[in-house]
């Protein structure tokens, strides 16, 4: 990442990033298609409310491994290799308790959660019952997005890319044959996934084992180290904390959607897996961006930063232009993947929100490679103060404007691009008044 074409480089490096996520949104995406078919729309308002939930306590993980990530990409950049293996074995350590705790936490308040998430009585048992097995999963995640992470830290973004495909197929035939040959439903769905995690996860590892020697910590790595601890432990944590908050506000707005009913959950429920499926790509470019701007950073190269900024916000407005087109125009079909035709109003709160969304992706693009800069360059903090600011927003504007009887369920759906715009405002004006500091003296090549 520090030589060579930058625009060629970064394309490179976030093209098999933005398919491994496209890929991993397969495993919820299944269910909601599979579910919606065949168990109707009380169980696919169930799993929506679900995908929210574990979208958020995935958040967790992933958050304090992309932290982590920063702090390998910047080790890397400057060559350090004792110190980059040194904190592969605290960051693991550090990351597995956590995962470990969030699991235990996760079954002991699982009636708590579900009352917390406002779910209609009706819908109770099945989302019970779906988060039971889904938890399961979660030991999973840690191991997927810890050695995904760890290798895409170092340049390699197409390993965790290969994994990852076997496991949605998986899940996928797994789905079928669970939910529509064994009638399991919803626990079918949930296993099924559980399963597909397994693979990806434990298969990368034992694959970094075996493949990636170079990479591989000795017994004299495995030791405590205060400094590096006291750094990865910052940017994990703050990392985490923008990530988590994030999710959190969705989760905030889920109970929200949820008082307005069956229908609108259920349209919410499709209508976010097209969202996630339509800007995915762009948050996975602000991610490749990171590690970019984090190499750069490490080897002392603010010249190329530079010109990476200018060469990411080019490539960020022209991917949301295309999707954004894309799914303003064809958001009734898309809809209808996931809804039978005769749910008419569904599909129609469906359309509503999926064409305020997809008319703004730009505002989440711009934000996401904000977040992916100053994770890069050590302010972490930065990221959790944009993220407040648009989850905040959104939280508060959503439940203002919904309560207004002439906007209602609207209300929520323009809160969001409002979030974005603020927080992009507040990032860019940050670093304009801050960029001396932020990036070292012009050098040159």
């Amino acid at each position: 990442m520090t030589t060579g074409s930058i625009t060629g480089k970064l394309l490179r490096f976030a093209l098999p990033l933005m398919a491994g996520n496209l890929l991993q949104q397969l495993y919820n995406v299944a269910d909601t298609l599979i579910v919606g078919r065949f168990l109707g729309a009380d169980a696919l308002a169930a799993i929506g409310s679900a995908y929210t939930l574990m979208t958020f306590l995935t958040s967790i993980l992933l958050g304090l491994c992309m932290g982590s990530s920063a702090f390998f990409s910047v080790q890397f950049g400057r060559r350090d290799a004792e110190r980059l293996k040194n904190s592969f074995f605290l960051s693991f350590v550090l990351i597995g308790l956590v995962a470990l705790a969030l699991s235990a936490l996760s079954f002991a308040g699982l009636d708590w959660i579900i009352r917390a998430l406002q779910v209609p009585e009706k819908i109770v048992p099945l989302m019970r019952e779906y988060l039971f097995y889904i938890f399961f999963g979660i030991i999973a995640t840690f191991f997927y997005n810890y050695f995904a992470n760890l290798l895409r830290a170092v340049g390699n973004s197409v390993v965790p890319l290969v994994f990852l495909g076997v496991s949605a197929v998986l899940n996928i035939v797994l789905d079928l044959v669970f939910v529509l040959v064994f009638r399991w439903g919803v626990a079918g769905a949930a296993v099924a996934t559980v399963i597909a995690q397994y693979v990806s996860g434990v298969g990368l590892m034992l694959y970094y084992l075996v493949r990636f020697p170079a990479l591989r910590i000795a017994r004299r790595h495995m030791r405590w180290d205060g400094a590096i601890m006291r750094e990865i432990t910052g940017l994990s944590f703050l990392t985490c904390v923008q990530q988590s908050v994030m999710n959190l506000g969705i989760l905030m707005v889920q109970g929200l959607v949820n008082s307005f009913g069956a229908v609108v959950m259920a349209a919410f429920a499709a209508a976010v897996k097209i969202d996630s499926f339509a800007y995915m790509p762009v948050q996975d470019f602000g991610n490749a961006f990171s590690t970019f701007i984090a190499q750069n950073y490490g080897a002392g190269r603010p010249d190329r930063i530079r010109r990476g900024i200018k060469s990411a916000a080019v490539c960020a407005f022209a991917f949301c232009a295309v999707v954004s087109l894309a799914v303003c125009v064809f958001a009734a079909p898309l809809m209808g993947l996931f809804i039978q035709p005769e749910e008419a109003e569904i599909i129609a709160v469906g359309v509503q929100y999926l064409r305020i969304e997809g008319a703004c992706y730009f505002g989440i693009g711009l934000l996401f490679l904000l977040y992916g800069f100053y994770r890069a360059v050590g302010r972490p903090g930065m990221s959790v103060v944009l993220t407040v600011i648009s989850l905040g927003t959104r939280v508060l504007l959503a439940h203002l404007l919904s309560a207004v009887p002439a906007i209602g369920v609207t209300g929520i759906w323009v809160s969001v691009p409002i979030g974005w715009a603020l927080a992009d405002l507040a990032g860019a004006a940050y670093y304009w008044k801050k960029r001396r500091s932020l990036l070292p003296a012009e050098k040159t090549e």
